[in-house]
């Protein structure tokens, strides 16, 4: 298979233009056979095999060679579909220089992907179409243009308000109408994680979903300053934000829905505020994850801050997940203010840890919902599992087919995992 990385690489002109920065000659070690992979401008020149005597290369993936075939699958199991899963499961190993790589990130891991394309069977993944969730089904709020455009059921607004004695200019989201869903989005990125849900009239029949951007995402400007200090997500920061978004909109006893990050603050929620809330639904959540990357790579003058976090982020959705929304997925990381991805990542890995403190939610006064994608190598399974198992009454289910952004990566295979837990938030406010 990685004799024909020429064949595969240089007839893909999209993998070509995406890696034409890039010369370069890199090691691929197939158990004990290594490979030497030259690369220039974006088109592999040639495929060598070792062993070899004094060759220079620049970095090294190193992985058994089953490891490489359970990579190379047209749809590989949880753990061997990403190049980075395999370093976190131990099975792989990355050496050497490694600005080369981080820095054409998105390419080299598109290059050790191709050989996918040998196996001779079709992913699973497909168009995700216009209104991937339902929204042409049921288009309530939906209307046309006098030209005969087609206008979304969502309205932007912005709010102004303090938060920490700082003014701020907050962008959200809403759309339909009833109990308030309040969303909130994953590190790095901002709230058209939820569009699909905003666009869903089996959520807006029954919900006023709200979404907004955190100041520095999306459309929120950061606060006044900002220039002069380093960005650092804390965890008090943080739900000050939630609960004063909450207070300024008028949300009554919301139900709080959160992913990755949103996912971990939804558990600090559940121990300070539960009496605020109707409900909580923590996607992707668990009370400690152990880290897989070094977060430097996302703030340096030598690497481009969106390509590398948008490269990263990739191997957190799964193989199944439909390309149109993958790619929107990963457009959010793309166009991420500098240092934003990383600043989040300060609450996520060192200010939010709670392994030993979950006993203290009370999942009878506040309902709490657990859900983690199967493919989701960052909080992997057996960590929302774990976390679950400490929270008496906490709900739990692995999303099959899912990764790590389950309501924006592939919103049809999400709504039936959410719409069944909101009809029971339902039911049990009835």
């Amino acid at each position: 298979m990685i004799d024909r990385l020429p064949e595969l690489v240089n007839a893909d002109e999209a993998l070509v233009r995406r890696g034409r920065f890039l010369t370069t000659s890199f090691l691929v070690e197939v158990g004990d056979v290594p490979w030497l992979v030259t690369v220039r401008e974006g088109r592999v020149e040639r495929v060598e095999r070792g062993p070899f005597l004094l060759r220079p290369w620049t970095f090294a993936v190193r992985a058994p060679a089953d490891a490489w075939q359970r990579f190379w699958q047209p749809v590989p199991e949880p753990g061997y579909h990403d190049l980075f899963a395999m370093t976190k499961l131990g099975v792989a190993r990355i050496e050497g220089e490694l600005q080369p790589l981080m820095a054409n990130l998105r390419y080299v891991k598109e290059v050790l992907e191709t050989p996918r394309r040998l196996s001779g069977a079709a992913s699973t993944a497909g168009d995700a179409g216009p209104h991937p969730t339902g929204a042409s089904a049921h288009p309530t709020g939906w209307h046309r243009t006098p030209g005969g455009a087609l206008v979304e059921p969502i309205t932007g607004r912005y709010v102004r308000l303090p938060i920490a004695g700082r003014p701020h200019r907050i962008y959200y989201e809403e759309a339909g109408q009833g109990v308030p869903l309040l969303c909130l989005h994953t590190a790095g990125s901002d709230n058209r994680q939820f569009r699909h849900l905003m666009t869903d009239d089996a959520v807006t029949r029954h919900h006023r979903v709200i979404a907004f951007d955190m100041p520095g995402h999306g459309k929120s400007t950061p606060p006044p300053g900002w220039h002069d200090e380093e960005y650092r997500l804390t965890t008090r920061g943080y739900m000050d934000l939630i609960l004063a978004v909450s207070k300024a909109l008028g949300l009554d006893r919301p139900i709080g829905l959160g992913c990755s990050i949103g996912g971990r603050i939804v558990l600090h929620l559940a121990m300070e505020h539960a009496a605020e809330f109707r409900a909580l639904i923590g996607l992707e959540a668990a009370d400690y994850q152990q880290p897989w990357y070094d977060t430097t790579w996302l703030h340096r003058p030598d690497v481009h801050g969106g390509e590398v976090s948008a490269a990263l982020v990739s191997g957190l959705c799964s193989p199944t997940s439909p390309p149109e929304t993958r790619w929107e997925t990963l457009w959010t990381y793309l166009v991420s203010g500098p240092g934003i991805f990383k600043g989040d990542l300060y609450f996520y890995r060192v200010d939010s840890d709670l392994r030993g403190r979950t006993a203290a939610v009370d999942a009878g006064r506040c309902p709490l919902y657990l859900l983690t994608g199967e493919y989701d190598f960052s909080c992997m399974p057996e960590d929302t599992v774990r976390t679950a198992k400490s929270i008496p009454g906490a709900r739990v289910t692995v999303m099959q087919g899912l990764g790590h952004f389950p309501m924006s990566e592939d919103p049809a295979q999400f709504r039936r995992y959410i719409l069944p837990v909101l009809e029971e938030i339902r039911a049990q406010s009835r």
